[in-house]
């Protein structure tokens, strides 16, 4: 009971977190139900069915995303001093933060079979009932296996997929045996080799090459106790400011491969018209252009983020461009997914909005939902990890005020780096959105 009034006490931004994915989950457990009533509505039209279910990949994925991030920055699920010896460990913490993302996500999609049932007119007592009959199926029974089942998609994803970014790792590096792939290395370094302690070799650092069939040299061995510990590996969320993200030049590769697909595709445009519904065989290059694009966008975020911060450095910086640069630098990864994230949905729903703005193309509510959900669940994220960087920081700003730095400094500090950002990454991101588009409007 606990670890539930741990849960339930928290604060109230880490409540509104919470309903926030409590929201993303009602808005995409309704487009998954919407599918299914264009199917009961249309049984001949399989194949469109089948695609706006595919479609439906993409707002469980950020709602998935934005379940991650919140569950990251939920202070309740944290291992802290104290909770192991009363029960609550790393494991416990776990279980605890799937739990709670499984209710949050499970309430939105109760909220979105109610909506949906009323928007049937199955449920009377609102002022919006049977407004949606005409594109829901109305008056056709649901089948309960398959609105479980997609009700159950968002839920279950995002539970397994929080249980397994916050599983209990183990903070000691993990010491691995050298491996030797020639056999005649040993029998060629002699008996001396041999001899050799683990983690040392004969000619190596620190220890005096024997002779060829000598006896080794005892001086010359290294005692293990005061061997130095191998290094562990840096993850990808804890480089220091020195460390530039890896894959730059191969995110902008795919960007430009992306919006090369686009032109080349827009030469001959597609027939018929491209909707959410009807993909016409043409459009496949259009569609593999707009993805390379989006992967490109995020993998190169990092990398720019971190090229921002090199620049605020620039020409004899005083201690606020400092500050902000160097916190730039070191939390280049950890802003800049969800940022190039952000700039992929901004400039694909450039691209979309171009495409619909022509007669015969209308932007449907389903549409518009969609749309919304994927973009929200985006921001929501970027804020939230804007949050969670902040939590991250809290060490080191404590340091900075307790050696007297004034507060003014840090908070122009943090605005800097937000108007860096938007301002390196806005025209970037209307600049891929214009060339992604160009094609559609010819």
């Amino acid at each position: 009971m606990l670890d539930l009034r741990l849960s339930r006490a928290a604060r109230p931004a880490v409540q509104l977190r919470r309903l926030l994915v409590a929201a993303a989950s009602a808005g995409t457990g309704f487009l998954l139900l919407s599918c299914l009533g264009y199917a009961l509505k249309r049984p001949e039209a399989a194949g469109s069915g089948a695609l706006r279910l595919a479609w439906c990949v993409v707002p469980v994925a950020a709602t998935v995303y934005l379940t991650l991030a919140v569950a990251r920055t939920d202070p309740g699920t944290r291992p802290r001093p104290g909770l192991s010896a009363i029960g609550l460990g790393p494991a416990r913490l776990m279980a605890v933060s799937a739990l709670v993302t499984a209710l949050s996500t499970t309430l939105g999609s109760l909220v979105a079979l109610s909506l949906f049932l009323h928007l049937r007119g199955d449920l009377r007592g609102m002022p919006f009932d049977g407004a949606g009959a005409s594109f829901l199926a109305a008056g056709k029974s649901l089948p309960l296996a398959a609105t479980l089942t997609l009700l159950a998609v968002v839920p279950v994803v995002a539970t397994v997929a929080v249980a397994l970014a916050l599983r209990p790792r183990d903070p000691r590096p993990v010491a691995r045996p050298q491996r030797r792939y020639l056999p005649f290395v040993r029998q060629a370094a002699g008996p001396a080799a041999e001899g050799c302690p683990a983690g040392t070799e004969a000619g190596g650092t620190g220890a005096a090459p024997a002779a060829a069939g000598g006896p080794p040299d005892p001086d010359s061995r290294i005692d293990p106790r005061f061997a130095p510990p191998p290094r562990p590996g840096k993850a990808d969320d804890d480089k220091g400011p020195g460390d530039t993200p890896f894959g730059l030049p191969w995110a902008v590769a795919l960007v430009a491969a992306g919006l090369t697909a686009q032109a080349y595709a827009g030469r001959t445009p597609p027939t018929p018209v491209f909707t959410f519904s009807t993909v016409p065989t043409g459009a496949g290059l259009f569609l593999l252009g707009w993805l390379l694009t989006a992967v490109g966008l995020v993998l190169a975020a990092p990398g720019l983020t971190h090229l921002c911060g090199r620049l605020l450095q620039c020409a004899r910086p005083g201690a606020l461009r400092l500050l902000a640069g160097r916190g730039l630098m070191a939390e280049a990864t950890r802003i800049g997914r969800p940022l190039g994230i952000l700039c992929a949905v901004t400039a694909a729903g450039y691209a979309i909005t171009t495409l619909y703005d022509a007669p015969g193309r209308p932007f449907g509510p389903l549409s518009a939902l969609g749309a919304l959900v994927v973009a929200g669940c985006a921001f929501a994220t970027l804020l939230t990890v804007a949050v969670e960087t902040r939590q991250c920081r809290a060490e080191t700003t404590d340091a900075l005020l307790r050696l007297g730095a004034p507060t003014g400094v840090l908070r122009g500090a943090a605005a800097l780096r937000a108007v860096t950002l938007l301002a390196f990454f806005t025209p970037l991101t209307l600049a891929i959105a214009a060339l992604a588009a160009f094609p559609l409007t010819r």
